[in-house]
């Protein structure tokens, strides 16, 4: 098949596109041509590159033309942010394409209600955020596309992507690296809340999977979502002990008001612990399983410790003690 990938160069592409070069499909990668993909890999050397700025073409109005010119079977758009630009792609690509699949974000979703969340009941509120907002847009612009006979689609939903090549969001909901070394150093983590919130993780290499599976599978999966995360979720206080003790101790917490945590720290990394701690999202895969195969290989522990070592090993995270424990 040929596949288009929109933003391929970046986290879930890094992974997604070697799987659709090995599984033998012709793929070009649509990217800003300003970064690297994450991970080496010999099928990039395989991999037709286009380079475009999507936000300036999608201005000019000339964005979906560059998309439906390449001719693809199915387009995988991976850097779409808002629904203007989302609708604009799906007009220019109706009658062209075949599947178009779309990552969205479990932030579609509000703070949870019902536990796990799933898709299309009533066990998350409402979104917030501009970011939450427009992802839901998007996801129901789509569902209601396919639903009246349009474009084929599909949107897939990742929780808090990690891999090697860039910071997790860690134990307090944010990507803050005085967190790690707090935690290495055996030294009091100030936890706002009841620590019992959680978060919910997902490899980008899982996710990967499920683009892989969702493009091989369009009669199933077009006209629906899917939520795309670890089969099991973290509390703040667990991720914190999980932590701990890769560096050899158990982790040492302080509760504090959410006040307190707000004057201890910068305002963007409080408002990102405000936004995941409040959302407090666990994520059912069933519907993912039962329709897609999916089976993610990571629980959320390994694919965090895969990413602390990487980013340990290359001298971008410093911390007061060197990792004992290894997450085969």
């Amino acid at each position: 098949m040929r596949v288009t990938v929109i933003g391929g160069s970046g986290h879930i592409g890094s992974f997604l596109v070697p799987r659709l070069v090995r599984a033998g499909h012709e793929v070009t990668n649509i990217s800003r041509g300003t970064s690297k993909p994450y991970t080496a890999s010999p099928e990039w050397e395989h991999v037709h590159q286009v380079a475009a700025d999507r936000q300036r073409e999608d201005r000019d109005g000339t964005f979906g033309d560059r998309v439906a010119g390449l001719k693809a079977e199915a387009v995988v758009d991976l850097v779409c942010f808002t629904l203007e630009s989302a609708a604009s792609l799906v007009d220019r690509l109706r009658g062209e394409v075949g599947h178009l699949l779309h990552c969205g974000s479990v932030w579609r979703y509000g703070q949870s209600l019902k536990l796990p969340i799933r898709e299309g009941s009533d066990s998350a509120a409402e979104p917030f955020g501009e970011y939450g907002v427009e992802k839901n847009r998007i996801a129901v612009m789509l569902r209601e596309e396919t639903a009246r006979g349009g474009l084929a689609t599909t949107s897939l939903h990742p929780g808090h992507i990690v891999g090697p090549g860039w910071h997790p969001i860690g134990p307090l909901g944010n990507l803050d690296p005085a967190v790690w070394q707090t935690i290495s150093a055996g030294q009091p983590l100030r936890v706002p809340g009841s620590g019992a919130e959680l978060m919910h993780h997902v490899h980008a290499d899982d996710v990967a999977q499920a683009f892989e599976k969702a493009l091989a599978q369009r009669e199933a999966a077009a006209g629906e979502d899917f939520n795309i995360v670890a089969p099991t979720a973290l509390t703040v206080r667990g991720y914190a002990d999980i932590a701990a003790a890769w560096f050899g101790h158990a982790a040492v917490l302080e509760t504090v008001s959410w006040e307190r945590f707000r004057e201890d720290t910068s305002r963007d990394y409080a408002e990102s612990s405000w936004g995941h701690l409040y959302r407090s999202q666990c994520f059912s895969i069933d519907k993912a399983a039962a329709v897609l195969g999916y089976a993610p290989r990571y629980q959320p522990e390994q694919a965090i410790f895969e990413s602390v070592k990487w980013l340990v090993d290359h001298g971008r995270l410093h911390v007061a003690r060197p990792l004992e424990v290894s997450k085969d």
